[in-house]
């Protein structure tokens, strides 16, 4: 009997998805750790690899599908000893056929979605120490773990303890993604989001016409995402702005005698690596403000996992470096530059943006002197940064000229109150202007 490949669960709050492209086509032969798709998230393109070994039989789903529910049937592979001509494929051998992706899957009763398993918040980044992801489907017959070779490896070599894994694969088989994220001996990466308060979606606006030259561009999975999410951002959670203006004479001179140090390694520390170590070492010192609001309980966070928003084409991503407080300033450096450079190739995996406990928005480098950002849930608040300039500015009681930067924090005041804000605000600023603390 064919073996049914189904859209996987990328992600813990994934509930559909684009099927970008195949890469194979029907009568390939293909092998456990093969990528056979890419399939494209709200948040990123990700490889669909294979698990079994066989013949691709039928694809029942064409490249280009919007909207594929977790669950449903994609593809099936013919085994060991099995006939694949037997099986026909609505899409042609080349995967692509005169079918739509919707009148395959009503003549293929095995496409209809399987249900996925119910999200704690669709779509909201998971916080560490949060509440579990969903439960994943039955791995097999008794107590067996079901795992693909290369995620086998990758574990043996992590010292990663599979059995406590939640698989994305088909059938519950734990798949390359699920084992990436996970810590040596941990159970499972960073569940989900704490669930929030019950609300009512944000009405979706009106589709209109117009006279004026236009083109209509089909929005992403990404874009739709950001729309609804910060829609519901802003009508949901009670934004508290706080703005101070900072020195960075100081936090420069320092940046550039570390970049002259740090020369031969190859590692060059930006003006923003130096704020996301400042802005977790203010939420370890503020605790208060390293705090998420989930309904009828408070999270408070014991590190700071700072998410931070870098631009890509289709929109914005917010890849996390975790514990920024305790790791170096060339450790963040490093780290963000390869997030960066795979964010924007579309190639981070979910537990590598999905999470945080606080953001940090950086557009001094449009020239933007300030701007208040919207929080990104279940975060509780986001640092927003200008641009460091010129300014006349009292210097030991005197008169004269600094760089300076305004930064803005954005607080959720059902969790954080004004004067913990300000508080927080206060730490970062003595932080950026005292920057000696930020290598101590």
């Amino acid at each position: 009997m064919p073996i049914e490949l189904k859209m996987p669960a990328l992600s813990p709050t994934m509930e559909e998805g684009t099927l970008a492209k195949w890469l194979v086509k029907v009568g390939d032969t293909v092998k456990s750790g093969d990528v056979m798709a890419e399939i494209e998230t709200d948040k990123a393109t990700m490889e669909f690899e294979a698990v079994d070994e066989g013949t691709i039989a039928s694809i029942l789903v064409e490249e280009g599908t919007d909207g594929v529910k977790v669950g449903t049937v994609i593809a099936t592979i013919a085994g060991e000893g099995e006939d694949a001509s037997a099986v026909s494929s609505p899409l042609g051998g080349e995967g692509k056929g005169e079918g739509s992706a919707a009148s395959a899957a009503e003549k293929t009763p095995a496409s209809q979605p399987v249900p996925a398993p119910a999200p704690v918040k669709a779509d909201s980044p998971s916080p560490p120490a949060a509440v579990a992801a969903p439960p994943s489907p039955p791995r097999g017959e008794g107590d067996r773990v079901k795992a693909s070779p290369l995620a086998k490896r990758i574990a043996a070599g992590k010292g990663v303890d599979l059995a406590g894994l939640t698989g994305s694969g088909p059938n519950g088989r734990i798949v390359k993604a699920d084992v990436e994220g996970a810590q040596p001996g941990a159970a499972k990466p960073a569940a989900a989001a704490a669930p929030a308060a019950p609300s009512t979606p944000a009405a979706p606006a009106a589709p209109f016409t117009t006279d004026i030259p236009h083109e209509a561009v089909k929005l992403s999975n990404m874009r739709k995402t950001i729309a609804r999410r910060l829609t519901e951002s802003k009508q949901q959670v009670p934004h508290i702005y706080l703005t101070v203006d900072i020195r960075l004479d100081a936090l420069l001179k320092l940046r550039g005698e570390l970049n002259a140090a740090l020369s031969g390694r190859n590692v060059k520390l930006s003006v923003n690596d130096m704020l996301i170590k400042a802005l977790g070492a203010a939420l370890v010192a503020v605790p208060k403000c390293n705090v998420s609001f989930a309904g009828d309980t408070l999270i408070e966070y014991k590190r700071a996992d700072i998410a931070v928003a870098v631009s890509i084409p289709n929109g914005l991503i917010t890849p996390i470096v975790t514990g920024a407080e305790a790791k170096a300033l060339s450790a963040i450096s490093t780290e963000m530059s390869e997030l960066a450079g795979r964010a924007k190739e579309g190639k981070l995996q979910p537990h590598e943006y999905q999470g945080g406990t606080a953001s940090l928005s950086n557009m001094g480098m449009f020239g933007i002197k300030q701007f208040e950002a919207v929080i990104n849930p279940p975060q509780g608040m986001i640092m927003a940064i200008g641009a460091g300039e010129k300014r006349p500015y009292i210097v030991d009681d005197a008169l004269g000229v600094a760089t300076v930067m305004s930064a803005t924090g954005s607080f959720d005041h059902r969790a954080i109150d004004g004067a913990d804000g300000a508080q927080l605000m206060k730490a970062f600023k003595d932080l950026v202007e005292n920057p000696l603390g930020l290598v101590a």
